[in-house]
């Protein structure tokens, strides 16, 4: 696993689980991580982190919207 750090203004008031749980929801979101991993890298089961994904502006429901319709044209 990489290690990265970065340096942010002690003004932005914003704790380093945040960045994580941030960071974490976006590559979600990107399709780079699955859940499980995403929960991983914040330290959450699953269940924990797909609750907090909606506080990210984060759908639980990854997945492009032209899935969803091949999926209801092959139902």
């Amino acid at each position: 696993m990489k290690t990265v750090t970065l340096h942010f203004p002690e003004s932005l008031n914003i704790e380093e689980w945040e960045i994580s749980m941030f960071l974490a929801s976006k590559l979600y979101e990107d399709g780079k991580l699955s859940l499980g991993q995403a929960a991983d890298l914040v330290g959450l089961t699953k269940k924990s982190f797909a609750e907090l994904l909606g506080k990210y502006g984060v759908s639980l429901f990854n997945f492009p919207s032209s899935d969803l319709a091949r999926d209801v044209n092959n139902a």
